[in-house]
This record gives structure tokens, sequence and C-alpha cells, in this order.
């Protein structure tokens, strides 16, 4: 038999009503994350359990297929085939317990002409809060098949494969009417449009003459197409206004007046409760503990990512440095050998070994999501984003931008005011993203040292939640230049938002999102970090520096120190005929003299094996110094000096900006901190190097500057492509560089400087 023919399957439906639970249930792990064609909405797709011939897309959430937001027009755009080959078949995914709101969605996804199938979800939910729904009557009001889902138990989610596998005929016609007035103007504005464009399908004509008559966002799509129907219906909405009537609300009204005696029939409430959900509302929705409770998870989290995370670090940095040692001792030596050992594996593994903490800052973000509240951080930050001239809307772009920067851009399309979308763009890189995790990590278990405040937080993780937050408190701050001196016109925003009840995580739900983002993160290290250090190792290799007569002038040196040494011990021996005692000779504690002959030539060894180990890091750094690398970042140190900052952390800064963690390869690369022989860890590296006139490299002030540095400059170039993309031109990405870079130049300063003349260095 051959086999069957491929379907694809679209799951739509409002924010919050458990769709993506669903998609997880119907396809398992086959999954995949990409784009839709032509813009940067993510486009997660995946294979159905037991059908491989069908494909299901999970579609934006969205309230309404009225394009006011990017995110609705492609969920609209898509399901009328105009983005991409239409579905086969559409399962309306609905709260049971919001129906009637719900239901406006899957009103207009039938009246598209695709086959609908309603999933009626969390009916648990709704049973819990005195709710009674009769699936029956609602499938035969809406002609449409329905089926009842827990999807987070997976109750029902076999019947719903079987519909699938089974679906329906399309609905047939429009089930609701419109308001006598606008009704009449509606098939002289459908022929308008079918005169000039062909794009449309017949079924949809009216649809589009619907949102075009209703937002100005759909009507300018039309602008250059069809610019007759443009003007005819800017003159109808003129003369609407003039009669009274309420044209922007005409489709609105009409699909309400027919999906509320259909809930009527259907639903049945036995008995009115105060939920679970509202009453843990009442504290942490609270105007003063609400803010708290909030600070406290961060605190939390941050704490919870820099200490759980450290086990799993360590045993990944032992394999790296094993696996690097076992390369250079098993090929021969040679260019090809410490290109692998040195530029590839030292190179990558110095940044994969981030991946626990990466991996927790996911669980926590998902876990904040799947209990419903991450929609309460977004109404808790609504009242300090109205102070920055914002609103609560974006705080969800800016939590997203915690993991990275590109989905908190791209999160912004949910913004209906042009301003506040451009605002949200252009300050969300200054929240700390998993790519400044390794640089922040790195550098705080370096320098900053670990204890308890008040015997709860660590140090170390309160230092580390100080740089998110500096971060968070200067994009409040640059909002409220921005809007105050940049993006002065627009209409004021306002925000709206549904708070889901609270539920209970599910494993394999966090388990999926930790997968899937941990494999977006391996993508990037196997291509951009990978491709880096490649790179850099050449720049840090060539052109090849003669350093062999240094290291044999520092070895000759160490040499004659330790002889020195020891015929100092020697002019101490009680008899000029006797012999300097063993080195593994135990102490003879009942002789003074003896035992402070042995210590002399104990520091002896000590001091020679401590030369020896520096002619080595001497030879690197003389032909890192006088290599490419070296040499970009010797131009660059006149400039960064002022921030504590030599030659090797300015070649850092500049190959950062392929990817802020690639300066954990460049400095890796520098130090070469792979050698499985010598077993030093990058962070014993960076405390151990020394100007040459013996001044430590880094020190704790220093650090503290590199971080501040890094907390607000835009080193990311994937960034600023995607922030091209989302504002259609060049101009804020470059002021979006500039800015931050300016201000991270000015607060290193300030730090630095300020730490110097405080006798803090």
């Amino acid at each position: 038999m051959s086999p069957p023919d491929p379907i694809s399957i679209a799951l739509v439906g409002n924010p919050n009503v458990g769709k993506t639970t669903l998609f997880n249930r119907l396809t398992g792990l086959n999954q995949r994350i990409a784009n839709f064609p032509g813009v940067t909405v993510e486009r997660k797709s995946g294979t159905l359990t037991g059908a491989p011939h069908v494909e299901v897309i999970d579609l934006p959430g969205t309230y309404s297929l009225t394009p006011k937001s990017l995110d609705e027009r492609i969920a609209y755009e898509v399901l009328v085939g105009r983005r991409d080959k239409a579905p086969d078949l559409a399962v309306c995914v609905v709260d049971a317990g919001n129906l009637e709101r719900n239901l406006y969605v899957a009103s207009q996804v039938m009246d598209i002409g695709v086959p609908v199938i309603v999933a009626l979800n969390m009916i648990d939910a709704a049973e819990e809060n005195g709710l009674v729904i009769d699936a029956s009557v609602l499938e035969a009001e809406l002609g449409v098949p329905v089926i009842p889902l827990v999807a987070t138990r997976g109750e029902g989610v076999d019947q719903l494969k079987k519909q699938i596998l089974d679906p329906p005929e399309p609905a047939q016609g429009y089930r609701w009417s419109l308001m006598d007035a606008v009704s009449a103007k509606v098939p002289e504005l459908s022929r308008q449009l079918t005169a000039e464009v062909d794009e449309v399908q017949p079924g949809h004509i009216q649809m589009e003459v619907l949102r075009a008559l209703a937002e100005d966002n759909a009507l300018d799509v039309w602008r250059g197409s069809a610019p007759e129907f443009v003007r005819r219906t800017e003159e109808l909405r003129k003369e609407f206004a003039e009669r009274g009537v309420a044209w922007r609300h005409a489709e609105v009204s009409g699909r309400y007046a027919w999906i509320g005696p259909i809930t009527n029939k259907a639903v049945r409430r036995e008995r009115e409760s105060t939920t679970v959900s509202d009453r843990i509302d009442a504290l942490l929705t609270h105007s003063i503990f609400g803010p708290l409770f909030f600070l406290v998870i961060l605190i939390g989290v941050f704490q919870a990512v820099f200490s759980w995370a450290t086990p799993a670090m360590d045993l990944i940095e032992t394999g790296i440095s094993a696996f690097a040692g076992t390369v250079q001792s098993v090929f021969p030596p040679g260019w090809a050998t410490d290109l692998l050992a040195d530029g590839v594996i030292t190179g990558v593994g110095n940044v994969v070994v981030f991946l626990p903490q990466i991996l927790l800052l996911f669980f926590f973000l998902g876990l904040m999501e799947d209990t419903g509240y991450m929609a309460r951080s977004a109404f808790i930050m609504d009242r300090i984003m109205k102070r920055v001239g914002l609103s609560g809307g974006s705080v969800l772009p800016l939590l997203s931008s915690y993991a990275c920067a590109i989905p908190g851009i791209m999160a912004a399309r949910t913004l209906d005011n042009e301003r506040d979308r451009l605002i949200t763009i252009m300050v969300a890189p200054l929240m700390s993203c998993s790519a400044r995790l390794p640089v922040y990590t790195l550098f705080i278990a370096a320098f900053i040292p670990a204890g308890t405040l008040m015997g709860v937080f660590g140090t170390q993780g309160l230092a580390m939640f100080s740089m998110y937050m500096m971060g968070t408190v200067m994009a409040f701050g640059a909002a409220a230049v921005l809007k105050r001196f940049v993006f002065t016109k627009g209409p004021e925003s306002y925000f709206v938002m549904e708070l889901p009840p609270y539920r209970r995580p599910r494993a394999r739900q966090l388990l999926l999102r930790m997968i899937q983002r941990s494999k977006v993160f391996a993508v990037r290290a196997g291509k951009i970090i990978l491709a880096c250090s490649i790179v850099l190792w050449f720049l840090a290799s060539y052109p090849a520096v003669d350093t062999d007569s240094l290291r044999m002038q520092i070895e000759m040196q160490a040499a004659e120190q330790r002889e020195a040494g020891y015929a100092e011990a020697e002019t101490l021996l009680p008899a000029p005929d006797m012999a300097l005692p063993a080195l593994d000779d135990s102490l003879d504690v009942g002789d003074p003299v003896m035992a402070q002959i042995q210590a002399m030539m104990q520091q002896a060894e000590y001091n020679y094996t401590a030369a020896m180990d520096s002619a080595q890091l001497v030879q690197q750094s003389a032909q890192i110094r006088g290599s490419a690398i070296g040499y970009m970042g010797r131009i660059l140190e006149p400039v960064m000096q002022p921030l504590g900052f030599d030659w090797k952390i300015s070649a850092g800064l500049v190959s950062a900006f392929a990817a802020r963690e690639v300066i954990i390869s460049t400095l890796g690369i520098i130090y070469s901190v792979a050698d499985a022989e010598e077993g030093v860890a990058l962070r014993d590296a960076l405390k151990a190097d020394r100007y040459p006139d013996g001044r430590p490299v880094f020190t704790p002030l220093v650090a503290v500057s590199l971080l501040v540095f890094f907390v607000f400059a835009l080193q990311c170039m994937s960034t600023l492509a995607i922030a091209r993309r989302e504002t259609n031109t060049w101009r804020w990405p470059l002021v979006m560089w500039l800015y931050m870079t300016i201000l991270a130049y000015i607060a290193s300063l300030l730090v630095y400087q300020g730490g110097q003349l405080l006798g803090l260095s």
C-alpha cells in the first residue's frame, strides 16, 4: 500500500489555554523549531505520534485573527495559506473556564473555510470552579466536533488524535450576522477588493474587508496593491462615524451576539466559588508583598543557577581537560594537533562547560511560565513600567531577554503600540542574557570571595543577581530616556491581560523545553563558537614568533637561582664536609638548623618549579602578543587601559562581538588552559597572570570593571541582525549599539577609576 498523503494540522488559540502542552502531547519528542518563511516568528512543528504523515504546527497565541500585532497577522496568513501552504485542518484550543471569549477566535477560524475541531481544554479546572459544560450541546450549536481535554494529564488526547485522522468537513458559511448598516456596504467593498487583487481566495474576501474596515494595520496592507479599496474604505469610515455607526466593533458585536446564546446553552454554573488562584493572587499580586516576593524569587533563581550547577560544571571541565590531553598524547605533535586540542576542544569546551547553568536558567523560566507566575510578573511590573513610559506588555519580552535578547526582541511584536515596540527592542539587549552567564560565572568564581550574607544568601550568587539587576534597572532608565527624548510621538499605551489559573508544572513539559533550548545552545556552540575558535587559534598562532631563546633564558635563570638557594643552605651546615640532606627526608624537629636547611632547599625547589611553569606561560604570552590577535589587542589597549583592561582582555572583547560567550574561548586559547599536564583551569590562569613588573593583570576591581562592561555592552552581532529585521532599518540597531557601547565604557571607567581612588585596586 502507498503511504498516506501528508497533511498539516494547525493548533490555534488564545495565549495560556494549554496549546503548547497539547502540542507536546500530540508530538512527543518529534519536534522542530524554525522560522516561518520570510519572518523571524518562531515556527514550532512536529510529527503526530503514530502518524508520521501528519505535521502539527503550533501557531502563535492570539486573541483575534484581526491583525493588531505581527503574531496575529502571521497566524491569520498561515491559516489562509498566504504565508505557507494552508493547513488541512485547524484544531482550536479553548479554555473551558473562559469559553465565550475563547470561542471568538474559533469562530474566525471557522469562517476561513478550513475543517475545524474544537479542543475543549482544562475541563477539570472549569469543573473545580463550579462550571458544567455539555460538549454535545456545544458541538451541535457550533457545527464542528468538540473534544473535552485535560492536556496536562493526557485525558482526551487519544480521542482528539482519532478525530484528527478522520477530519470533519469545513463549516458551511457564516453563522453570525453583522449590523445592517455595515452589512449593506460589505458587498461593495468585497467587489472593489476583488477587482484590484487576485491573491485573496473568494471565501476570504469578506474576512479581509471586515479586518480592513476595523483595523488601521489591516487596511495599510492594501495601500500599495488596492488603493481604490483603501480610499473607499476610508470614505465609509467617515460616513459611519457621522451616522454614529460603531463600525470598528461591528465584527466583534456580531460574533459575540452569536456566541453568547451558545455558551448559555452549553454551560451551567452549579456553584459560585472563590478559586485557589484568586486566593493565591491576593498575596502574590499585592501592591507591596507582590514585588517583594518577585524579588526574592529572582534572588533565589540566580543563587541556585550559580551554586547548583557547580558539580556538573566541574565534571565537564575535568572531562574536557582530559580529552584535550588525550588528543595531544595520541596524535603526533604539530599544528593540526594543536588546532584540535587548543583551538577546537578548548575553545568550544570552555563555553559548553556553562551548559548546566543555562539549563537551570531555562528550567526556572519554564517553571514560572508553566505555573502561571510569569503572567503575574507582568502584572506586578506594570506599575513600574508605567513610570518609565511603557506598559506591562513589555515585561514578557524583557523577561524573555533573560534567556536571549533575540526571542525577547521578536516577542515585542505582540505589542500593539508601535512606539512601545521600538523602545522595547532598543532596551531588550540590556537584560542579561544566557550568553553573558559564562562571563559572569568565570569572573565571579575567580575573583569574588565565597561566603554568605545573613547565613542564607551566598555572596557569589548575590554578585550575579546584582549583574542582572544592574542591566534591568538600566533598561528601565533607558526606556524612560528614549520615550522622553527620542520616541516622543505616538498614542499612550495601555495594558490588558488575562491572568491564567495557577497550574501544577509538568516535569515532561519542562524537560522538553530544556532539551529544545539546549539544542539551540549546542547548535550555536557547534557553529558560531566552533568557527570562531578555529579562526581565533590561527590568529593567536600566526605569525609565529621565535620564543625558544626567551624560554631558555628564563630556564637558565631559574636553574641559577636554585643553585644559589642550595649554596646558601649549604653555608648553614654544622661541618664543612657534611652533605645536604635529601628533600624527601623527614624534618628533624629536634635540630632547628637542619630544619631550616631543608626548608631553604624546599623553597629553592618551589621557586624553580614556579619559574619553569612561568617560562611556558611567558613563551605562550610572547607568541600571542606577537600574533594577529595580539596585534589587535595592543592597538585597542591604550583605549581600554583606563578601564583596567590589558591587550588580552581587549582582544577578547573584539572576538566577543561575534557572540558574548566567545570571549571565554578567546581567553582559553590565549592562556592555553587545556593542557592536561598543567591541569590549570582558566580562572586559575587568570589569577596567575602578571604584568612584567609583577602586578596582577586581573584583580577583583578589574574583574568587576569587566563584568560591568559586559552588562551594558551590545556584544552580539546576531542581536543586531534581528533588530534590523524587526525594525526594517539599520538606523535603530546602529543607535542601539552606539548608546550601549558608550554606556558600557563610561560605567566601566567609573567603576575602575573610582575604585582606584578609593584604594580598592
